[in-house]
């Protein structure tokens, strides 16, 4: 069996100043202290705030910095193939960069093979290790032959750099703007926008603007037409949230987005917001059978309110005045009347949505009657609707004739009273009386509400100008019985309201 020998061969410390080698034959023995190195020059005073620092001290003078190790059979047989093992080991605990191990070959010595491979020129191979950390070791196996006896004699040296490291973070920001409003709202009411503003990158991202140019039709509550908003500061993965209030001036959709900004070119574009401004309009319709109606009838009106808008009339009330002069009142719909007001709480009405309601009474005077009805609701416009009706009466004549004596004798005055009574609701007017004598009968006089004449058997009176509802008017006829008999006085009444004449006759027994 072949004995191995630990040796230290050659070790080349090396910094960037240069490179030192030391030799030993010393059986595992450290290598020799490397020359004492010049002073480590000050350390740089700290940088300002948010940067890393870093200091390096090369050629450590207390424990070395980089130890090579060979470990080499005692003797080989020439042209027979052997291996040995080269060991790198980082004595401190940075990490050394761009390490490199040479191996100076003998003339006398035929390379066959390494483990890792190395890089061959001419007699000197090379590892390249880049980098090596702390404390870390590395091995190398050489593999290869003598050719020729004598002494090999390999030569390994080493070169690294310690660099001095730093570090600063590198961070790119990026913004997300959500924007939210309402998807339909009445002109009347303020328009609620909410801006959420979102870091979604890996920095702070510092003096944000946001902005809305708000479309022709709608302003902030102040009259601009640009919502401006601004966010000092915001860290990584953070949100902020902005609400704004503005209003519409018309109804209308109206589309648009608002745009962030920050410093470093950061920008965001929002969604697009689509919002309906709608409104209520109210119309009201008030309408009457016919446009006149008899006294004592029910005279019945129809109410109706709808809603011609876009928007939903909420809180809807209806009202309709009393008139003066008339009874017996009906309301339809759940209408509540409160001295001469009749109200109809509708409640919301919805576009395109309409109400009906009616009203009736029995007027108690004659002529034009007139009323109105309302309709208001939030955010429209009140509107009025009246109707008339002409309210006619009609006259209703009551012709009476009475005999004030009967019988009565041969030769004696008979009186007739002949009385007139308008029974109905208007007045009449031309009221003409007209009596009819029989043989038996002698004119004597004529008085009353007009005067009278007698021409043969017949005593017109003159007409009477008018006589009002429910008022009376009378007349007198005087003739002396001239013979006995059962006789009749016949009387005819006529007026401009009567289509035909109206007669009466009163018997009396005239007698010897």
């Amino acid at each position: 069996m072949r004995k191995l020998l630990s040796i230290l061969l050659v070790v080349c410390l090396c910094a960037a100043s240069g490179c030192q080698c030391f030799q030993c034959e010393e059986t595992k023995s450290e290598p020799a202290p490397a020359p004492t190195p010049a002073p480590a020059p000050k350390p740089a005073p700290a940088p300002a705030a948010a940067y890393y620092t870093a200091t390096q001290l090369y050629n450590n003078d207390c424990c070395g910095t980089l130890k090579l190790e060979k470990i080499l059979p005692q003797t080989v047989t020439m042209n027979a193939p052997f291996e040995y093992t080269i060991k790198a080991t980082n004595l401190t605990d940075k990490t050394l960069s761009s390490v490199v191990i040479t191996e100076r070959l003998p003339q006398n010595f035929k390379y066959i093979s390494s483990s890792p491979e190395g890089k061959l020129a001419g007699q000197i191979l090379t590892w390249q290790l880049d980098s090596m950390g702390p404390n870390e070791a590395k091995t190398m196996v050489v593999k290869g032959q003598a050719t020729s006896e004598g002494w090999l004699a390999t030569c390994a040296d080493a070169t690294y750099i310690i660099p001095a490291c730093a570090k600063t973070q590198v961070v790119q920001p990026a913004l997300e703007l959500v924007k939210n409003a309402p998807a339909e709202i009445s002109i009347c009411d303020p328009m609620q926008v909410t801006f959420t503003i979102t870091n979604k990158g890996t920095g702070e991202a510092r003096n944000i603007q946001i902005t809305d140019p708000l479309p022709a039709g709608l302003t902030t509550m102040d009259g601009s037409s640009q919502i401006t908003m601004k966010v000092d500061s915001l860290p990584a993965g953070r949100s902020a949230t902005k609400t704004v209030q503005i209003k519409a001036t018309k109804t209308g959709t109206y589309e648009n987005k608002a745009v962030a900004a920050a410093d470093g070119n950061l920008k965001s574009e929002s969604n697009v917001t689509r919002t309906k401004v709608t409104q209520p309009v109210l119309a009201i319709d008030k309408t009457i059978g016919r446009e006149w109606e008899y006294g004592g009838r029910r005279v019945e009106y129809t109410i109706t309110v709808a809603n011609k808008g876009d928007g939903v009339a909420r809180n809807t009330v209806v009202t309709d005045t009393v008139p003066a002069g008339v009874e017996q009142l009906q309301v339809s719909g759940g209408g509540t009347q409160s001295g001469g007001l009749i109200t109809w709480n509708v409640g919301d009405l919805a576009p395109g949505a309409s109400k009906q309601f009616t009203v009736s009474y029995i007027p108690t005077t004659l002529g034009k009657i007139s009323n109105t009805a309302t309709a208001k609701a939030v955010c429209a416009q009140d509107v009025s609707k009246s109707a008339s009706v002409e309210i006619r009466g009609i006259p209703a004549l009551l012709l009476e004739v009475v005999d004030v004596a009967d019988p009565i004798e041969v030769g004696q005055n008979e009186t007739y009273v002949i009385t007139v009574t308008n029974q109905g609701t208007a007045t009449a007017t031309n009221l003409k009386i007209v009596c009819m004598l029989e043989d038996t009968m002698q004119f004597v006089s004529a008085d009353g509400a007009t005067r009278g004449s007698a021409e043969g058997n017949k005593v017109t009176f003159a007409p009477l100008a008018s006589l009002n509802a429910k008022a009376k008017a009378s007349w007198k006829v005087t003739v002396k019985a001239a013979k006995e008999g059962d006789v009749r006085f016949g009387v005819v009444l006529n007026a401009d309201q009567l289509d035909r004449d109206v007669q009466e006759t009163e018997s009396t027994h005239f007698y010897k």
